[in-house]
């Protein structure tokens, strides 16, 4: 029949190996987590990229038709206009990009669980 102090320590190596595999289980999760925003961002990136070019394509070729156009009665107000056009939209494309930016979902998971394990122990989250 084990002692008090046995059943003590007992309980004390549980308790260790299952902070140790909730400790692992949740860092296999952030792993898991950054590898898929790793993989997304990367075909993010490149798609965006492609969009990217092929749009500047268009948007130069339709600037140039425009141009083309109204060369002989306004060619300079058709270049304003199209330069003030492109400003005003990069404008829009940077106050979004920045609106993105702060949005914060990286490992969204993890920290979930990480809180309900904080709750769960009894603790406050700050």
């Amino acid at each position: 029949m084990a002692g008090p102090a046995e059943n003590v320590i007992s309980a004390g190596r549980r308790l260790i190996a299952n902070l140790i595999a909730t400790g692992e289980t949740r860092l296999r999760l952030a792993v898991a987590e950054w590898e898929a925003e790793r993989d997304r961002m990367l075909t993010l990136l490149l798609l965006a990229g492609a969009g990217l070019i092929v749009l500047s394509f268009a948007i130069g070729m339709l600037l140039l038709l425009i141009v083309v156009v109204y060369w002989e009665e306004n060619r300079l107000q058709a270049i304003g206009i199209c330069s003030a056009a492109l400003f005003i939209l990069a404008g829009v494309l940077i106050f979004s990009a920045k609106r993105v930016a702060k949005q914060r979902k990286l490992m969204a998971a993890t920290l979930h669980h990480l809180d309900r394990d904080r709750q769960a122990l009894g603790h406050s989250h700050d």
